[in-house]
């Protein structure tokens, strides 16, 4: 993916092009050849794709353009990351919408006690469900499809923060049925950094959400999704990185990609389990993939993550005071899962709680 990235680099300042208004010169090109491998990716096509610079961006673009009214609610979960929940909150202060959550079950046991939650959540003025696909609090991969359902049946709009999903287990976005999803591409599809996505039904969807940014292009209903990526001069060499980044996904397989996280995640979810960790992942292994959730008092999170990272090169991600974020990357072996294990018991003792 680097290198693609510095070819690109190179091209683009060459100045080469034929024509003095060629792309990749120009900053306002429909970039199709970027937009349709990582659509068809994603089980979309790329009338419905906008490739933005990451999930914050997206999710901002749906909290500022998706028509409400003062008193209208969005309903989301109480575990939602800040670039999918502060949108939302800005939007209610300065313009009266009102921000309502459940709370999600720690661990839920089923899809069905998530969507119950929702379900006894939903008012006459909810307009709109924004919650993520796979929780980066928790990593619990919620029931997008049926969410999108129950959503229908009740006249609401669906939206998925996906931050986590591209890269990381097979998604079809129109098989899904919802009619918003956003994500990153560099968690763990492993493109470049700035390079984000929304995703819109159809039509009928687009028109009830506004550009936040706008320039020539933007009021033109013929261009689809594209009229969202109407921002300007962009950093075009990142989306031929997101290419390379495709392209290696689909050389290996992302059906055998999500079966090694999900080997790899759950190896690790039951050696913590072992040690008497408390579980925030769900026991249902269907509802989790790459990233399991635990908590380990009275160990200290930043603490113990400090002293993995400093003195062995083991980064761990988490909440304070002692709830640890594991992620299981396909790259990883057995033995690198089974080197974090040691560690982090040698932690323990030498801090007395093993």
């Amino acid at each position: 993916m680097l290198k693609a990235v510095f070819d690109a680099y190179e091209l683009t300042e060459q100045m080469t092009q034929p024509g003095a208004e060629d792309y990749p010169i120009w900053g306002y090109g429909p970039w199709v050849e970027f937009r349709k491998p990582f659509a068809e990716f994603m089980g979309s096509t790329v009338d419905q794709m906008a490739v933005l610079r990451n999930a914050t961006e997206a999710n901002s673009y749906i909290a500022n353009g998706f028509d409400m009214k003062a008193g209208d609610e969005v309903l989301m979960s109480d575990e939602e990351h800040g670039s999918g929940e502060q949108p939302w909150n800005l939007r209610a202060k300065r313009y009266g919408v009102v921000v309502k959550k459940f709370a999600m079950p720690k661990p839920p046991k089923s899809p069905d006690e998530i969507l119950n939650r929702i379900n006894d959540a939903i008012t006459p003025r909810t307009r709109i469900i924004f919650v993520s696909h796979i929780s980066t609090a928790t990593g619990v991969v919620l029931p997008a499809k049926e969410i999108s359902a129950l959503a229908r049946s009740k006249g609401i709009v669906s939206a998925f923060d996906g931050a986590h999903v591209p890269g990381m287990m097979k998604v079809d976005l129109n098989d899904i049925g919802c009619d918003l999803y956003t994500g990153s591409m560099h968690k763990w599809l492993f493109a470049p950094k700035g390079t984000g996505f929304l995703y819109l039904r159809d039509e009928s969807v687009m028109n009830r959400v506004w550009n936040t940014l706008a320039t020539g292009g933007w009021d033109d209903p013929t261009r689809k999704a594209d009229r969202y990526m109407q921002i300007g001069s962009s950093n075009i060499p990142t989306m031929m990185g997101l290419n390379a980044a495709v392209a290696l996904a689909q050389s290996i397989g992302i059906e055998r990609i999500e079966r090694r996280h999900r080997q790899m995640t759950d190896y690790l979810h039951a050696a913590m389990m072992d040690r008497g960790a408390q579980s925030w992942t769900s026991p249902d292994a269907t509802m989790r993939c790459a990233i399991s959730t635990v908590n380990v008092p009275p160990v200290s999170r930043m603490e113990l993550e400090e002293w993995l990272w400093k003195n062995h090169r083991i980064r761990v991600r988490g909440g304070d005071p002692s709830k640890l974020r594991l992620s299981t990357p396909y790259y990883l072996s057995k033995a690198d899962i089974d080197r974090f294990l040691e560690q982090f018991d040698a932690f323990r003792k030498m801090k007395g709680v093993a």
